[in-house]
């Protein structure tokens, strides 16, 4: 149970703070409100999901192994959640759902961000060890890790919103936060 209540303490500390996912996701409540988000939510969801599953199974052993791969994977991951950022650089006219908010696009960012591959390889690391055989691990940390997700990202899905409707839908407000987005890869990116 401590071992566990550590874990939970590390994800939600990590979850909840500023990042790369939790500036996109606030972009897109700024731009489409909770509700029309929630698609995208549940792709990052389900994206980090399976990055928790590969690494577990193996996957940042091969990229500990390998550096060139983690610097490379790096810029891949930031050049994504950037082109991620710029789609929202306008938001759309008519209402509609943005296409830079679709399950599909939220799937790929835990995948191709460095601030989660961060996150997921130090708990695999430091914490999932003292859970258990490996099907026990790779359930609490991935249950974990989706519970907490689904709080946090919801928040910051839900201050956008109040942002979105404190600036009326302002596109300067929307910019603010694709540029505030891009830096915050920057500085994942560099540090």
């Amino acid at each position: 149970m401590d071992a566990w209540l550590a874990l939970l303490l590390f994800v939600m500390f990590m979850v909840g703070t500023p990042g790369p996912a939790n500036m996109i996701i606030m972009t897109g409540g700024a731009q489409q409100g909770v509700m029309r988000c929630l698609p995208f939510i549940g792709g990052v969801v389900c994206g980090k999901l399976i990055l928790n599953v590969a690494a577990g199974l193996g996957l940042g052993v091969v990229l500990q192994e390998h550096l060139w791969l983690q610097t490379g994977l790096k810029f891949v991951c930031a050049g994504y959640m950037i082109w991620l950022a710029i789609q929202a650089w306008t938001p759309s006219a008519d209402g509609k759902l943005g296409s830079a908010f679709s399950f599909p696009k939220g799937l790929l960012v835990h995948p191709l961000n460095p601030k989660a591959w961060v996150m997921v390889l130090l708990a695999w690391t430091d914490f999932a060890p003292a859970l258990g055989d490996l099907g026990m691990q790779l359930v609490v940390v991935s249950a974990t890790f989706a519970a907490v997700q689904l709080v946090f990202h919801t928040a910051w899905c839900g201050a956008g919103q109040i942002l979105g409707r404190a600036f009326d839908g302002s596109v300067l407000l929307s910019r603010s936060l694709v540029v505030l987005t891009v830096a915050v890869v920057i500085a994942v990116l560099l540090f």
